[in-house]
């Protein structure tokens, strides 16, 4: 794979890789079955991985409406239909749409907590051992033996601090050797990038994060939103968990 071809997933072009906004597009059924999913040359729908969920949204095609609910990852992109909802055949033409309430929470999360894992890596030098994400609503591990005084109230500030900064979170691509040989990009203390990815995505939220990340983001730290730190949890021995909450309103 090259930085040319590596927004392909066998034979669909991921849109959402090169760009978030994309919420509704045009594509062609290239493969369709009730149990097998449905293949698009084109897909905005992003598959699920690192911690965020799959997109949900509609593909639309000759006054018909086939409710997709999520997406399996194989050799190509499944879209996986609801049960009750026709398949297209294959050949058709289709509009696919998004839903773009659930998408842009998603976003505004998960920008959410590589900010999160910005400050708490800089401010304390701790590292992500695992995360999770709904809409509005998701958490991050971290492998900090004790709990330094004041943590959450510290977080709540920085991160807010940084939310107001308006940083840009910018995407790029580099081929492996050059990605990894930039400073800290892996902020887990697992490298979760597997040993065959020639081609690596970065999410930079400028000045703040550099992380490797196949996930979608919101422009910029201000429209995240407010960030408010849920609950601060004790999980054992090095093992902190932080909740994570957002506002429903999108920041303007």
């Amino acid at each position: 794979m090259t930085t040319a071809d590596f927004d392909r997933h066998g034979r669909t072009h991921r849109l959402e890789l090169t760009d978030q906004s994309v919420r509704e597009w045009d594509a062609t059924v290239l493969d369709a079955g009730a149990d097998e999913g449905i293949v698009l040359d084109r897909s905005a729908f992003y598959p699920g991985g690192g911690g965020q969920p799959p997109d949900e949204g509609v593909l639309l095609w000759g006054g018909v409406r086939t409710r997709i609910v999520g997406v399996r990852k194989g050799d190509d992109l499944a879209l996986l239909p609801h049960e009750d909802d026709p398949i297209p055949p294959v050949g058709t033409s289709v509009r696919g749409a998004l839903e773009d309430a659930r998408r842009t929470a998603l976003m505004r999360t998960h920008s959410a907590l590589h900010l999160l894992g910005g400050v708490v890596f800089r401010d304390f030098g701790a590292l992500i051992t695992g995360s999770n994400m709904n809409p509005l609503e998701g958490r991050l591990d971290f492998n900090l033996d004790t709990l330094p005084e004041g943590f959450r109230d510290r977080i709540t500030e920085a991160a807010n601090t940084e939310v107001a900064a308006d940083r840009a979170i910018e995407v790029r691509v580099l081929p492996r050797a050059e990605a990894f040989a930039l400073p800290d990009i892996i902020r887990t203390a697992t490298n979760l990038v597997p040993a065959d990815v020639e081609v690596v995505r970065l999410v930079d939220i400028t000045g703040l994060d550099v992380q490797a990340d196949a996930g979608t983001h919101v422009a910029s730290t201000r429209s995240i939103g407010e960030i408010e730190i849920a609950k601060v949890e004790n999980k054992g021995r090095g093992f902190r968990r932080v909740r994570v909450r957002l506002r429903p309103e999108q920041a303007g």
